[in-house]
């Protein structure tokens, strides 16, 4: 098996940025837990876990040993930015984030993919693009917004060793050669 030299990574990035894509990579690639932050907080029917419990179980996730975790949440950000030893930021161009989010939207309507188990996207939510159960809205409200915030945030952080790509094909040349 290859080795990686950090147990505890966190992948964060934009709607569509592909955090949960890289991180499934490099957690099969060198056996780690994959989470995947959505998944902790999403219940059926699009309801949002209770705040004490999605905190629980951030707590019992990043028990293990060796764990990649895949999302952006504020409010557990200072359970895993604190055990983490290296943060990946995919910090892709909107255009690239934008095109992206409209081909999933459509793949995930179109086939009925089951997200975290329990939910379907409906397409016509997205298309409001004004409405905040959009995840249009969410990418153009988040964007620019984490361009700057995040290497503040970064700062009350330096312990993490940040990995900063701007482009996916910067993510692809890097996977193949970790």
């Amino acid at each position: 098996m290859n080795t990686f030299p950090y147990k505890r990574i966190v992948v964060i990035g934009t709607t569509s940025s592909g955090k949960s894509t890289l991180a499934k990579q490099i957690a099969d690639k060198f056996g780690y837990q994959f989470i995947e932050l959505d998944a902790l907080y999403w219940e059926e029917n699009w309801t949002p876990a209770p705040m004490l419990v999605f905190w629980e179980r951030v707590e019992n996730a990043v028990e293990a040993e060796r764990w990649i975790i895949a999302g952006n949440y504020n409010s557990v950000r200072h359970i895993i930015w604190e055990r983490a030893q290296v943060l990946i930021w995919l910090d892709f161009p909107f255009h690239i984030l934008f095109w992206r989010l409209i081909k999933r939207t459509i793949f995930r309507v179109f086939t009925k993919e089951l997200l975290w188990g329990k939910n379907v996207e409906k397409g016509w939510v997205h298309l409001k693009v004004w409405s905040p159960d959009s995840l249009m809205y969410w990418l153009f409200k988040t964007y620019w917004r984490r361009k700057r915030e995040t290497p503040l945030l970064l700062e009350q952080y330096p312990h993490l060793q940040v990995i900063h790509f701007k482009h996916p094909i910067e993510v692809e040349g890097w996977i193949n050669k970790i």
